[in-house]
């Protein structure tokens, strides 16, 4: 089997819930019950991990755990556990719009001093906080538009034909070389970043595992199709702009061209997406579902909620000259910075700095 094709090593374990599913994939072990979930924090390392595995099942897989895990019905019901301990923080932490109108407006506003990351990024971020927002991002960005494709089957109509229109340019029209996950590898090889799917994910901070859990918690739902749309509208409409500032960061830090390129790509692509998105998709599924419009303004909270508290980790860490993952990455394989030197940053910190960064 192709290296592109086989199914990421399990991860280590980050807690209780998290060691018995994963003891329980590797046929070691029972799995936890129901209830333990429901006194994990919804929000922590070892409840994010032990769903994050539990959804992976349904995208690659793990090497050496059998394809059929899937649909294992005490799995499944312990994922249902942990969903709904997920879900339930969502709803009631998430700061609610009053309407969809509303949410939406919110997105189309740029402020005129942002603080998040793309903004960091692009005014002062150093080449080694570029690395650690690959790291982190590869966990959907090398699956990218995948969550998303879940889904089709459950729309109809304008809202079903616009949404496969937009999944078409994100799976590169039809052109390997040009599905954006592929090119995310590539500006994953410009920065000197191990390409291999999963590889990063023991790295990653809870923060960022919640992210990408929220789309394959509203993707494997039906019921959850509306928030999926209000998600997938969040991410479209915000990406142009975030993007275009991306792409700048990339270039000021000589991150190098295939890493310019995702992000030039997205800016032009993702301000067509928008007003799909908000026009068709969102509009198509209202003609046929005006009922849904509360659980697409849930999708767009939801997202903001998490996109939020992963651009205080991350801030957090970098303002103070920390790396923001729970381990450091290791130099660049490939692509030195622009002086032809490794860029410093956490990795070459003394130990008690490390120590320091994966507590943070």
């Amino acid at each position: 089997m192709n290296d592109h094709l086989r199914g990421p090593q399990l991860p280590p374990p980050r807690g209780p819930l998290s060691a018995a599913v994963t003891a329980c994939l590797r046929g070691a072990g029972p799995l936890p019950r129901p209830a333990d979930a429901q006194a994990a924090d919804p929000y922590g390392d070892d409840l994010q991990l032990a769903l994050y595995l539990c959804y992976e099942l349904h995208y690659r897989g793990f090497a050496g755990v059998p394809p059929d895990t899937e649909w294992d019905p005490e799995l499944l019901r312990v994922r249902a556990a942990l969903e709904h301990r997920f879900l339930t923080a969502l709803r009631a932490d998430s700061p609610a719009h009053d309407s969809l109108d509303e949410a939406l407006g919110a997105l189309l506003v740029e402020p005129a001093e942002g603080t998040g990351v793309s903004h960091f990024l692009c005014a002062r971020g150093e080449l080694w906080q570029v690395r650690e927002y690959a790291a982190v991002r590869s966990l959907y960005h090398l699956k990218e538009a995948d969550p998303h494709a879940w889904v089709l089957p459950r729309l109809w109509g304008r809202a079903k034909a616009a949404m496969a229109a937009v999944e078409f340019d994100e799976f590169g029209g039809g052109r390997a070389e040009r599905v954006h996950a592929r090119l995310f590898a590539d500006l994953m090889t410009d920065l000197g970043l191990d390409t291999s799917y999963g590889r990063h994910l023991d790295a990653a901070p809870a923060e960022m595992l919640a992210v990408v859990n929220l789309m394959s918690l509203f993707g494997l739902h039906r019921e959850l199709r509306g928030a999926l749309v209000g998600h997938f509208a969040e991410v479209e409409i915000t990406s142009s702009p975030a993007s275009r500032r991306l792409a700048e960061a990339m270039r000021r830090t000589g991150a190098g061209p295939a890493a310019e390129f995702f992000y030039d790509e997205h800016v032009e692509a993702d301000a067509v997406h928008e007003q799909v998105v908000r026009h068709e998709v969102i509009g198509g599924l209202l003609a046929e579902e005006p009922e849904l419009a509360p659980d697409i303004t849930f999708g767009i909270d939801a997202t903001e909620y998490l996109e939020d508290r992963l651009a205080r980790r991350l801030l957090d860490a970098w303002t103070a000259g920390r790396s923001a993952l729970r381990k450091p990455l290791p130099a660049p394989v490939t692509s030195p910075a622009p002086d032809g030197r490794a860029p410093r940053g956490p990795s070459q910190e003394t130990p008690r700095d490390q120590e320091m960064s994966h507590t943070s």
